[in-house]
């Protein structure tokens, strides 16, 4: 069997499914990420898809047991005791929070995963959800098979909104624009607040045209016909002045009021609109592929705590699960050369600057 080889958060993926085996409950979580002792899952198995076929991990609560089941033949490949389950999620939390390496091996580990016959520590890049548990609703009683992703706070902070062409925003230069201001603003400091600096003492600004890749544009627009621009003024804002967590530049957009909505009765316009894109983007939206509406993440949010909780925001709860992602998310500047924006050019005798949109999580 090939090593496996990861970083901390896709150990982490393996962390929560020996963690969530032996607790056999999901907890649900508030908007601070505290445990709801009250609100739980019964958890019936969990389910994977391995190189050898499709994997049932099923919990037997009379015998404190786990069987492994292949599910093309229902065949029961072994049946192990919870407390082996927990061992393992035990050593493997202490061996991620130990390591400062960026990837690497843990063999005791692989050891017990060839036993569970486990031969990739992540789900495909293309599935939002990271695992897949057949869950029992005490409220409704019913048993559904749900998507969850899972996110790590055991390692560096991960990304919600990752970088690419695709999440580029082409703004329009407006003002005293020429080739020297361009040129100025091209060559001078690396800091975007010294770039926009520039544009601001020749009474230059900037005004947003479009996006670069349509697909992405759709997207947004889905969600919310307005999504395009209020991303845009946020991006400006950040780039321009650094202000950098979501929660400050909805507070800024709320006082602005870029686009004109009536606020006189309280409504948190922007704020609602940016929550909605942000869990989307959490449970299955992807900037580069056409997003139908459908949630591939149809159970929720996984979180891995620093101290080892494993705790959902199911979808029953979305309310708490948005509001801790507006609190808990920030703007990031990725690579301009590799994304290609950051820098003035002209096209048909306008100038035009591209801004890049990536979120990642505070911690």
């Amino acid at each position: 069997m090939p090593k496996l080889s990861g970083n901390k958060g896709e150990w982490s993926e393996i962390y929560a499914f020996l963690r969530l085996l032996e607790v056999k409950k999901l907890y649900a979580a508030d908007a601070e990420l505290n445990k709801k002792d009250d609100m739980f899952y019964n958890i019936i198995n969990i389910i994977r898809s391995e190189p050898i076929g499709t994997l049932e991990f099923k919990i037997n609560r009379v015998d404190d047991t786990i069987s492994v089941v292949k599910i093309d033949d229902n065949n029961i490949l072994l049946t192990l005791p919870c407390s082996e389950f927990k061992n393992a999620a035990d050593v493997l939390y202490q061996e991620i929070i130990g390591t400062t390496a960026s990837a690497f091996e843990l063999p005791d580990t692989e050891e017990f995963l060839d036993t569970l016959k486990i031969g990739a520590l992540k789900a495909k890049s293309t599935d939002k959800a990271d695992i897949r548990i057949k869950i029992h609703d005490i409220n409704t009683g019913y048993e559904t098979v749900q998507g969850f992703s899972i996110k790590s706070r055991l390692g560096s902070p991960s990304t919600l909104v990752n970088a690419g062409k695709t999440t580029n925003f082409i703004f329009e230069v407006t003002g005293n624009i020429n080739d020297d201001v361009m040129n100025e603003f091209n060559t001078c400091s690396k800091k975007f607040k010294d770039k926009f600096d520039v544009l601001s003492s020749n009474y230059c600004d900037i005004k947003y045209n479009s996006m670069e890749n349509g697909i992405f544009e759709s997207n947004l627009q889905l969600i919310d016909g307005d999504l395009p621009e209020i991303c845009a003024y946020m991006l400006k804002e950040y780039y321009s002045s650094g202000v950098n967590t979501v929660k400050n530049s909805l507070e800024s957009l709320s006082l602005h009021n870029p686009i004109g909505y009536n606020l006189s009765k309280g409504h948190p316009f922007y704020e609602y609109k940016f929550k909605k894109f942000l869990a989307e983007c959490a449970l299955g939206m992807l900037p580069s592929k056409v997003w139908d509406g459908t949630a591939d993440a149809t159970g929720g949010y996984i979180i891995v705590r620093e101290d080892g909780e494993v705790l959902c925001y199911h979808l029953f709860n979305r309310n708490e699960f948005e509001t801790y992602l507006i609190n808990n998310t920030k703007f990031e500047t990725a690579s301009t050369s590799r994304h290609e924006f950051g820098y003035i050019y002209k096209d048909n005798g306008r100038y035009h600057l591209k801004l890049n949109l990536q979120v990642r999580f505070i911690k």
